[in-house]
């Protein structure tokens, strides 16, 4: 059988066919930047996975294309198996209709999406029973008058304020498979114990599950303890996915079309389904379940003395939150030993200069009806890190070891950054009192350093995330680049494969290179390779940017509360049309226009992140505390405007003694 995009199936792939120079295409979704990407109409399964069609932006004036849709576009080849598309003629959507995606309201539909300002226009009797205020999906219709343009709802998705709503919005703005197909939910209904056969037993191994508080799945299980006197053992144990998940099957289909599952702070759309995910795969305690282990040795320093893989049976000792382990619980009796592997490691991650960049996340507390509590910090702590230490020690011996039995593998890769994005990091820090060297000479332990520096200081946060926008992103791929931020030279993401594509792949791998099971990877996945990395790479983006937009939602709901107060804030971005400041106690974030400053002649200074007044000589920095009032929380597109209070950052007009321009009082 062969499998959807991403997949890998038991037949040699052949060489993709080059696409004519014009045919007809369908949006499937957008990248990092929002870009539309397409694939071909009609592309027969057994060729393997479509080619990528990045499409160029429309003309202007034009509606940006949207997922569903589909047109007739001009095909220029960018490398194998990807095009460059222009839009030749629109031919409308795929069924079911289209992918407007707005609130219904006085027979309009006003967009959620920010980018998009026009309302659409809903004749009679196209409204399919919609009431204001509902979330609908709609299609265009023909004709173009002087008003906004015609569209037929074709799809109620139930009231914009109702709890569940934004989760849902951003499901459907997004594109995200979020049903599975028959065939996949009856073969995981099917799933039944692991046999021992074959399988170490780890059952006498007090191993525990250390996850957030309202996890669901759990499928990393760790334990450690002293090796001797000069080192340490430590064991990761991850659910055997590939068990349970074969090539070419209706859930290897669905979990490579999906390629990791995408979380909201009121559900999780998973990349397998609840009877695995939630079940078989899922390590809870006190009941047995099959793993892919690793066994590492250090020593007292974090350097590695050496590993194996195995698989095995495990049965959990205990699933403990974050907080609990931070706090003591240790019904396993290895807490010392897992802290002390960890200050191992930790201490091995500062030799070798590794970025910790401390961007604070910020979580979102719901009652039961489903309605915002607050948005608040999420603490960042030792066990957190512990977990993170553990996870990428296991993640380089899957790296290596795939090397070492020349299996194909796909490499979480991290490029070095740009000279330009490197002397952009090297000018703020040059603001802040802190030299780099030049670009060229530039690597992540000066980074570290310069960052270590700043800790304690007010305007640390915002420069670990300024740090974090100037570094390239990573991504998936067959040949290894290594990982800038992590100061690694080989890397595989191996331990979370329940909710990651990538993660499924590397364990076949392993199995095939180690002989561990009939399971493994075909001797022809590896060539599908480049393909599978481009399309998980293009939808953990795409699961990024759902995630990070349902939490603006939530924040602006939550916000939209409070318009008209103040709140103290720093600049977290300086732009040619205004500063973008972040509420300290939530993280919200918005816009102060650049017309709602004092009166001037504003020059934007790119290379040290300011914003300076020719005739007031005022400037605005990165970092700089000041006092902004919420003018407008938008809960439809999750937009935040702010205004200044004063003329002056916080800490300036409170030297001069005085406040330009007064107060607002409202």
């Amino acid at each position: 059988m062969t499998d959807g995009p991403g997949g890998e199936g038991a037949q040699a792939t052949p060489a993709p066919e080059r696409l004519p120079e014009m045919a007809p295409v369908e949006v499937i979704g957008t990248d990092a930047d929002g870009d539309p990407i397409a694939r071909p109409l009609g592309w027969p399964a057994e060729r393997g996975p479509p080619p990528v069609i990045f499409m160029r932006p429309e003309a202007p004036g034009q509606p940006a294309l949207a997922p569903g849709e589909r047109v007739l576009a001009r095909l220029k080849p960018a490398g194998r198996g990807k095009y460059l598309g222009t839009t030749f003629r629109r031919l409308g959507h795929a069924a079911p209709g289209g992918r407007i995606l707005g609130v219904y309201e006085d027979g309009r539909i006003l967009p959620v999406d920010r980018r998009h300002r026009a309302a659409w226009a809903v004749p009679p009797g196209a409204a399919a029973g919609a009431a204001p205020g509902d979330l609908v999906l709609a299609e265009p219709l023909p004709g173009q008058g002087a008003g906004p343009r015609p569209a037929r709802i074709l799809e109620r998705l139930g009231p914009a304020a109702a709890p569940g709503a934004i989760s849902l919005l951003c499901v459907h703005a997004h594109g995200i498979p979020d049903d599975f197909e028959a065939a996949a939910l009856a073969e995981a209904a099917a799933a039944e114990e692991v046999s021992p056969a074959g399988r170490e037993d780890l059952r006498g191994l007090p191993f525990v599950t250390i996850d957030g508080a309202t996890a669901r799945d759990f499928d990393d299980a760790v334990w450690a303890a002293a090796d001797g006197d000069d080192g340490w053992r430590i064991m990761v144990a991850i659910a055997d996915v590939a068990h349970y998940v074969r090539p070419g099957s209706a859930l290897d289909m669905a979990a490579a079309l999906r390629g990791n599952s995408v979380y909201f702070p009121d559900r999780v759309v998973p990349m397998l389904p609840a009877a695995l995910s939630e079940g078989w795969c899922s390590l809870q305690p006190g009941v047995v379940r099959g793993c892919l282990f690793v066994e590492l040795r250090i020593d007292t320093e974090g350097a590695p003395r050496g590993h194996r893989f195995g698989r095995g049976l495990l049965r959990s000792a205990a699933r403990l939150t974050y907080e609990a382990i931070e706090a003591g619980a240790d019904p396993s009796g290895t807490r010392g030993a897992l802290y002390g592997a960890f200050a191992a490691l930790d201490r091995a991650r500062a030799r070798r200069g590794a970025l910790d960049l401390a961007v604070p996340e910020r979580q979102v507390r719901l009652d039961a009806t489903g309605q915002v509590l607050a948005v608040e910090p999420r603490p960042r702590l030792a066990s957190h890190r512990l977990i993170e230490a553990f996870m990428i020690a296991a993640n380089v011996c899957a790296a290596e070891t795939l090397e070492r039995v020349r299996q194909p593998c796909l490499y979480r890769v991290h490029d070095r950054p740009g000279e330009a994005q490197l002397e952009t990091l090297r000018q703020l820090f040059a603001s802040l009192g802190i030299a780099l060297p030049p670009p060229a000479g530039l690597r992540a332990p000066h980074l570290a350093a310069a960052l270590a520096t700043l800790e304690g200081r007010a305007e640390a946060p915002l420069v670990h995330e300024a740090v974090l926008r100037g570094l390239t992103q990573a991504a998936y791929a067959p040949a290894n680049s290594g990982h800038f931020g992590l100061a690694l030279g080989r890397y595989a993401h191996f331990t979370s494969p329940i909710r990651r594509y990538a993660d499924l792949l590397i364990h076949r791998a392993l199995i095939q290179g180690l002989g561990l099971g009939p399971d493994g990877l075909a001797a022809e996945a590896g060539g599908r390779f480049p393909a599978i990395g481009e399309h998980i790479t293009a939808t953990e983006r795409r699961a990024v940017q759902a995630e990070r937009d349902a939490l603006d939602r939530y924040l602006a709901v939550f916000m939209s509360q409070r318009q008209g107060e103040v709140f103290e804030a720093r600049i977290s971005g300086v732009t040619r049309f205004g500063l973008f400041v972040t509420v300290g106690t939530n993280g919200a974030r918005g816009l102060i226009p650049l017309a709602s400053l004092p009166d001037d002649r504003w020059i934007e200074d790119k290379a040290r992140h300011g914003l300076s007044g020719q005739r007031t000589g005022l400037r605005f920095a990165l970092g700089e505390a000041v006092e902004a009032r919420l003018v407008a929380a938008e809960t439809r597109t999750g937009r935040m405007t702010f205004h200044l209070m004063q003329g002056l950052p916080v800490a300036a007009h409170r030297r001069a003694g005085r406040t330009r321009g007064g107060r607002q009082a409202s």
